[in-house]
This record gives structure tokens, C-alpha cells and sequence, in this order.
């Protein structure tokens, strides 16, 4: 029988959503001590316990709320006035995410790419990095998942997108860009984006508009060029500004998630 931390590699490997529930204290006659895990799946599948009976039934219910908002929690019971449980002991159960609440979808590993990976690190996106090219990820950010040799149409053709799905174009050519961009504007998203400059994102404009696959109003949803103003210099900085307003929208969108 695999144990808890071995449950926990094959969700991460199979992008499986799961919640872990840890005994933190306990006071007095509680069923288990200090330790003690469970895993829960989104289909309410478990692995290990933390005690059964009532007790475990209420955190797997509060474990929703964690699927909905990929906020931590940590639930205080009174074994006895909470559950109605003959225990008569206290238990504090942290209960945690193990999955990020927003993908990012990067297009391109070049300079802004690799930068992007750095400076979003551990914020909340489970961050995926797309690319053409051959052996593409030497030194990249070792966190994020890295698809090479991988024809872009390939990888919007099988995979997803949602509106919690953020979409960072940045290739090394136009066409591509442009071609990417073509395939997600009439798709769910939270944040669609593009690298380049004002006169790329008028010549951008342009083209949807002539072939009438959006309104001028639909147009002003797509981030072109991408990024705060900063006045970025380099990719670094670049990078950052990006970054700055992929945290805004995803921290509007997660308040949104929570009401």
C-alpha cells in the first residue's frame, strides 16, 4: 500500500486536484493524534484518515471550498458541541491545496519566457511553457512544465483552456503570434496577452478586424502590448512588467472565485 507522500506524487504527475488534511493539535480524547493525514480527491475519493465517523465527513465537506478557492484553512472543532462526538477533546485540522488554482500558458521560450518562469514562481499558477524548437530549456526554471518540439497548433488541439486559463503569447516570430492568438479568441480565458509593440498590435488589430473574426470592442480584451506600462527595458524588466499584470487580473479573478 502506497503511503501518503507517495499519493501525493502520483496526483501531482496525474494533474489530479486533491486536498491535504493534517492533524495540527489536539486536546484532550480525540480518535487521532497530531500527524495524522488525509488525502482528499475532487471526486471525494480519500487516502489515510484522520479519524473517520463525523469528524472526517464535516472536513471533507469544508474541503469544497478549498477546491473552489485554492486557499488554505485551518478548522477548529470541539469534538463534543461541534460534532456530537464522545470524545470530549479538541482537534485543529489544516486543511491544504495541492494543486494551483490558475494555468498559465507560456508561448515561447525564449528570453521573456524563461524571465516570466522566474518572477512567477510560487504564485499560484501551475505555469506550462510551450515551444517549436529543440532542446529549448537549458537552466529554466525547473518548476514549470516544458513541452518542446511541439508544433503550437499540436498543443492548443489537446490541451484546454478555461476562464481560469492565462495565455502569454510571445514566440519569436509574428505569424506565430498571430496564428496562437487566432485559435483563443473565441475560446473561455482569463487574461489573453501578446508581446510586441503598439504598431505590432495595430498590424494585429488590423488583420482580426479584416477578417472579421472580433469587434473593435472585442479587441481592447486582448493585453497588446503585454504588460504595465513601466517603461521596461530588457527582458527582466519586461518580464516583470507581465508579471505585474498577470498578478492583478489573477488576484481580481480569485476575489471573484471567493464571493
Amino acid at each position: 500500500m502506497k503511503n501518503i507522500y507517495e499519493n501525493i506524487i502520483d496526483l501531482k504527475k496525474n494533474n489530479l486536484k486533491a486536498v491535504l488534511c493534517t492533524v495540527v493539535d489536539t486536546k484532550g480524547s480525540t480518535p487521532r493524534k497530531s500527524g495524522s493525514k488525509m488525502i482528499v480527491c475532487e471526486d471525494m475519493t480519500i487516502f489515510g484518515t484522520i479519524g473517520g465517523g463525523t469528524l472526517e465527513k464535516t472536513v471533507m465537506e469544508k474541503c469544497d471550498d478549498v477546491f473552489k478557492s485554492a486557499t488554505p484553512q485551518l478548522l477548529t472543532f470541539n469534538l463534543t458541541k461541534d460534532l456530537g462526538m464522545v470524545c470530549g477533546g479538541s482537534v485543529d485540522v489544516f486543511v491544504e491545496p495541492l494543486f494551483k488554482l490558475f494555468k498559465l500558458y507560456i508561448f515561447g521560450a525564449g528570453h521573456i519566457g524563461k524571465a516570466l518562469t522566474k518572477h512567477l514562481s510560487g504564485l499560484n499558477f501551475e505555469i506550462v511553457v510551450i515551444d517549436e524548437r529543440q532542446n529549448i530549456f537549458a537552466d529554466f526554471n525547473s518548476d514549470v512544465v516544458k513541452i518542446n518540439s511541439c508544433p503550437f497548433d499540436t498543443f492548443i488541439e489537446n490541451h484546454s483552456a478555461d476562464e481560469r486559463t492565462f495565455i502569454v503569447i510571445a514566440t519569436t516570430n509574428h505569424t506565430s503570434d498571430l496564428n496562437i492568438l487566432k485559435n483563443y479568441i473565441n475560446k473561455p480565458y482569463a487574461y489573453l496577452g501578446v508581446i510586441g509593440s503598439k504598431r505590432k498590435a495595430e498590424e494585429i488589430k488590423k488583420a482580426l478586424l479584416n477578417e472579421k473574426l472580433l469587434s473593435e470592442d472585442e479587441f481592447k480584451n486582448i493585453d497588446i502590448p503585454m504588460g504595465l506600462d513601466i517603461m521596461a527595458e530588457g527582458p527582466d524588466e519586461i518580464a516583470i512588467s507581465i508579471a505585474a499584470k498577470l498578478i492583478l487580473e489573477k488576484n481580481k479573478l480569485a476575489v471573484e472565485i471567493k464571493k
